[in-house]
């Protein structure tokens, strides 16, 4: 408490990239603490990454699944697939972890599971890394800063990766080619560079990933156009129009874009930004966009 009576109000946001040799497996770990803040709700937005997230201090609240039919819950230790629909996150003032944004070519080697397995969905951390989740939450519980804690965490997760466990080559390239386009390659083009049938890759990376070619570009285009306005809410000056958001992340114009949103966020583009961001010099959420 503080010298008036107010509780102290905290509020840290760190993100890291893992070890190189986890960089193929994983894109980044976000650390996020808030305290003394006001109860608010957060959006966990389709993304082309699995979720993986280990609280610290509270668990974490999910008032929402992807899939609606899942009851509510609250998580130490929480793991997702990809998906379609969002989550919806709450917390009363008090939330503290840290995620990891989990490639789909890393779900084998680091899950133990293709991707298509949690498609859709997400559970308790220890339906998938068994005893594994128990570890890194409390481990990562005692460090005691963030560079500790992601030092703690490449180290446990390069022990715990199974190097046998990899994607097809086809696949990986596939999913690559679509994820770097930004979501703007046509699925017979995508087929055609993988030297397959448009059916057959649609088989294969549903299976492998839980998102046909068509859908992953929607996710993946629609990640670029809500980071781009999440920038742009963070910075005073701003900068692109709607428009021009839509222009450059490969919608036909800003009503698609504007559908899109309505459909994969569950929101109007205005309105998910009025609740993710309290004034334009605030910045992101504690919790990275995607969940």
């Amino acid at each position: 408490m503080s010298g008036t009576g107010q509780a102290t109000t905290v509020s840290e946001s760190v993100r890291a990239a893992p070890a190189a040799p986890l960089r193929g497996l994983l894109s980044w770990y976000s650390g996020y603490r808030q305290e003394g803040v006001t109860p608010a709700r957060h959006r966990g937005l389709p993304s082309p990454y699995l979720t993986v997230i280990i609280t610290l201090d509270d668990p974490l609240t999910v008032a929402r699944h992807p899939d609606p039919a899942d009851a509510p819950g609250d998580y130490l230790t929480l793991a997702g697939g990809l998906h379609t629909t969002p989550a919806l996150i709450t917390h009363s003032g008090r939330q503290s972890g840290i995620q990891l944004a989990l490639s789909p070519l890393g779900a084998r080697a680091l899950l133990g599971r293709p991707a298509g397995e949690l498609a859709g969905i997400d559970v308790d951390g220890s339906e998938v890394l068994g005893d594994l989740a128990r570890e890194l939450h409390e481990r990562l519980r005692e460090a005691e800063s963030w560079a500790a804690r992601f030092t703690l965490l490449d180290q446990i997760l390069l022990a715990h990766a199974d190097p046998h466990q990899q994607v097809a080559p086809d696949i990986a390239e596939a999913w690559r080619l679509l994820t770097r386009s930004g979501g703007t390659i046509q699925a017979g083009e995508l087929a055609r560079r993988v030297g397959w049938s448009p059916r057959y890759l649609q088989r294969r990376l549903l299976a492998e990933t839980g998102l046909t070619p068509k859908a992953a570009a929607r996710v993946t285009r629609f990640d670029r156009a809500r980071r781009t306005l999440q920038r742009q809410a963070a910075t005073p000056a701003g900068g692109l129009t709607l428009a021009e958001v839509a222009a450059g992340c490969g919608y036909y114009d800003q009503a698609h874009l504007a559908r899109e949103f309505r459909e994969l966020a569950g929101c109007p583009p205005s309105a998910w930004l009025a609740e993710e961001f309290r004034n334009v010099q605030s910045g992101p959420d504690t919790l990275d966009g995607d969940w």
